[in-house]
């Protein structure tokens, strides 16, 4: 018979070790201070990061290395991961510490309409027309005025049929940010036309949750983004899930010629905003992100506006409302499709998921 003898291993003590420096640029207390600064307010979150780049680019008309490493630390977020979604979307103007920003993007829509309506000549015309060193003019993508081509952006203020004489003018006189919405009706006017009575309905119960759905069956409406999936089986099969239920709006349209939500978010908002607070009442959802295209300047200071009217005088207790939260594009055409749109909304590049799981 052989004999075992068991053997104690010792386990020594952990040697003491120098706690690694940050990888990557060490933050100056300079940025630091800069960067708590432009986002003060805003919650330290990671999904928040796309919200965070704007504040910083909306006041140093670009991103700098500098108060990125500032951003990351205060996220706690790895350098990288910041650069990766800031590099992602076309809007962020990456520069150097010591680059000088433009003080204002041109950009001329050469979307089809836009380029049969002589985009491209407007184009021309305005990289020569002398606006300034500090002007970078470029192209963009459809910015949603296809009905007032050829569409220019002049920093965040929108101008329909422009010419260089218009963008020279605006220029001169300082209109670079978003310009008021004629026409619009706000929340008062909208109260005063019924509007929310619907929703106040499905909430006293006078108006049974399965009645909407069956009207919104008998009327056979589709969602017409693609696949024509018919709206009340997707509420049905959202209402049928186990709590929570979130609801993302897509407001994010980018197809040529296509510019319904914003004329939508431009004249009657609250319409739009009631049908949301329909399908939460109705579906039973208690998270509303609303995600707008980076594009629709105007119409995102209108919509702040009302929704801000909306919160703090609600139709309904506030307790029976939903946490609603808008969330800024940045220029990335991919984010329309839904699963890349998600992406954006957590804060990450706007790639598209692999399926499934499958976005009702």
């Amino acid at each position: 018979m052989h004999v075992v003898k068991s053997t104690t291993i010792p386990i020594l003590p952990a040697s003491p070790r120098a706690r690694p420096a940050p990888k990557g640029r060490v933050p100056t207390e300079a940025a630091r201070a800069r960067v708590a600064d432009l986002c003060e307010g805003l919650p330290q979150r990671r999904d928040l990061l796309i919200e965070h780049l704007h504040r910083l680019q909306d006041a140093e008309l670009g991103l700098r290395p500098a108060h990125l490493a500032a951003l990351a630390e205060r996220l706690r977020l790895s350098q990288t991961e910041v650069f990766e979604v800031a590099s992602f979307y076309h809007h962020f103007r990456l520069l150097d510490d010591e680059a000088a920003a433009p003080r204002v993007t041109v950009r001329v829509c050469t979307s089809l309409s836009c380029s049969m309506a002589g985009a491209s000549d407007l184009k021309a015309a305005l990289q020569t027309a002398q606006l300034g060193e500090d002007v970078d003019v470029q192209e963009a993508p459809c910015i949603g005025r296809c009905h007032q081509a050829p569409a220019v952006c002049v920093g965040q203020h929108e101008m329909g049929h422009a010419s260089v004489s218009q963008v020279q003018s605006a220029l001169a006189a300082g209109h670079t940010q978003p310009q008021a919405v004629p026409g619009l009706v706000g929340y008062a006017d909208y109260c005063q036309q019924g509007g929310y009575r619907l929703v106040q309905d499905l909430h006293a119960g006078r108006r049974p949750a399965q009645q909407v759905l069956d009207e919104l069956q008998a009327s056979q409406l589709k969602g017409l983004g693609g696949a024509g999936f018919p709206a009340f089986r997707k509420w049905s099969l959202v209402r049928a899930e186990a709590g929570p239920r979130h609801m993302v709006v897509n407001l994010d349209e980018g197809e040529v010629g296509t510019f319904k939500d914003g004329h939508l978010l431009t004249t009657d908002p609250h319409r739009m905003l009631e049908g949301l607070l329909v399908a939460c009442q109705v579906v039973g959802i208690d998270r509303v992100w609303i995600y707008l295209r980076d594009e629709y300047h105007a119409a995102r200071h209108a919509l702040q506006r009302e929704l801000q009217a909306l919160i703090e005088q609600p139709p309904i207790p506030a307790a029976a409302m939903p946490q609603i939260e808008l969330r800024r594009g940045a220029g990335a055409y991919i984010c329309g499709e839904e699963s890349a749109l998600i992406e954006s909304v957590e804060g990450k590049r706007g790639l598209p998921r692999l399926r499934p799981p499958y976005v009702a």
